[in-house]
C-alpha cells in the first residue's frame, strides 16, 4: 500500500511544475493529481514529429518520465526531491494523432526508491486512444542537503 508524506501533495507539485521549464516549453499539461498517480496530456504539434510524421520517441520518453516522476513525488516528504535512477520505455505503437495521454502511478513504494510505471496513449483521427508506450522506472528520493 502507497502513503504520502506530504499531504499538501497538490500544490507541491503545481509549484515544481511552475519551475519544469522543458516540460512547459515542450507543452505538457498536468490534468490530474491523486496519491501515487499523475495524469496529463499534450497537443500535438509539428515540433514534436520527426520526419515521418510520427510523434517523436523522445517526446514519449520525456512525458512518461514526467508522469512518473511527479507520481512519486507525490509520496516523498515535502522537502525532498524525485529523480530518474532507471528508466525503460517500450514503443509498441507509432504515434500518429492529435494528442497524447500520459499516465504514471507508483507501484510499489520504498524509502530511498520507489518502483514506477507509466502509459503512453495517442488519440488518432478517429478519435481513439491508443496505447503507444509503456515505460517503467526506479525513481531515487533525494533529500535536502
Amino acid at each position: 500500500m502507497i502513503k504520502t508524506y506530504n499531504p499538501d501533495f497538490k500544490n507541491t507539485i503545481l509549484q515544481k511544475l511552475e519551475r519544469q521549464s522543458f516540460i512547459n516549453f515542450i507543452g505538457f499539461q498536468i490534468t490530474n493529481i491523486a496519491e501515487g498517480l499523475i495524469e496529463g496530456e499534450l497537443d500535438l504539434e509539428e515540433r514534436h514529429l520527426q520526419s515521418r510524421g510520427i510523434v517523436h520517441g523522445g517526446v514519449i520518453a520525456t512525458i512518461a518520465d514526467t508522469a512518473i516522476g511527479f507520481a512519486a513525488t507525490t509520496l516523498v516528504p515535502k522537502d525532498c526531491a524525485v529523480v530518474t535512477a532507471e528508466l525503460k520505455v517500450s514503443y509498441l505503437n507509432p504515434g500518429i494523432g492529435t494528442k497524447l495521454l500520459a499516465k504514471g502511478w507508483v507501484l510499489k513504494q520504498g524509502k530511498n526508491l520507489n518502483f514506477c510505471e507509466a502509459e503512453v496513449f495517442c488519440i488518432n483521427k478517429d478519435n481513439v486512444a491508443v496505447l503507444i508506450a509503456k515505460a517503467s522506472a526506479s525513481m531515487a528520493t533525494v533529500s535536502p542537503e
